[in-house]
């Protein structure tokens, strides 16, 4: 394995209005501090750069979240992430039409996986255009996963969901939020230890099959954190 070529498929967090984002955020912003006549800037005659940056980590960029998403109780995804490798199989679905609606159903899950139970599952849907990495999701009624696709693989012993929509759930759903509590159990038999990673990009170059996952969280305790997964070829 070479250690040197790791296949990144986070989506940057980005100031420009051509960012990828959802859930009817805005840009990040990243600004200079100002205090006292000084300025954190060095393009501006401070003598270094210090800035601010303010961020959503659920709608600016690919993060990964815990069940502290859902949950009253506050769960950090920094606390719960306590193993960052893992053995992960890529497999690109195209979700099913049903009626204004694109769904990833268990039965597709199960098809794609065959007798594989990896520890992380990494979906892509088709089609797979690089405009994932510009378009605004917002109001565009997204594809999803299945209720019960995601009760199965928590079943399974799947305990790393990464994809590449902003959300398991339905954009507009009621509050149901019925994948992401199936997957990770909540509230009978919580996972607390299982993560969802949303808004990732797998380039249509790298091809489905096993590879070692890398999955590194900003260390910020909170129930979502931006991330950079990252996929190494076990060839």
């Amino acid at each position: 394995m070479d250690w040197k070529k790791g296949i990144d498929i986070s989506i940057p967090f980005r100031t420009d209005s051509s960012a990828t984002s959802a859930w009817y955020v805005g840009p990040i912003t990243i600004k200079p501090v100002r205090a006292d006549g000084w300025i954190g800037s060095v393009k501006e005659g401070g003598s270094v750069n210090f800035r601010d940056v303010t961020l959503n980590p659920h709608g600016n960029g690919t993060h990964t979240e815990c069940v502290g998403h859902i949950s009253p109780e506050c769960q950090s995804v920094n606390q719960h992430l306590k193993q960052w490798m893992f053995d992960a199989e890529l497999v690109s679905i195209t979700p099913e039409k049903r009626g204004e609606d694109s769904v990833i159903t268990k039965e597709q899950i199960i098809h794609a996986l065959g007798d594989k139970r990896p520890e992380a599952l990494v979906l892509r849907t088709l089609p797979n255009k690089e405009g994932k990495l510009h378009l605004n999701y917002s109001n565009t009624n997204p594809a999803y996963l299945e209720a019960s696709a995601a009760a199965w693989m928590a079943e399974n012993g799947i305990d790393h969901l990464l994809l590449d929509l902003p959300s398991v759930d339905r954009e507009v759903d009621g509050g149901a939020l019925a994948a992401h509590r199936a997957f990770w159990a909540y509230p009978e038999n919580t996972r607390l230890h299982a993560t969802i990673t949303e808004l990732i990009f797998v380039p249509n170059h790298v091809k489905d099959g096993n590879y070692l996952l890398n999955l590194q969280v900003a260390p910020i305790e909170n129930d979502a954190s931006p991330s950079r997964p990252v996929l190494y070829s076990k060839d």
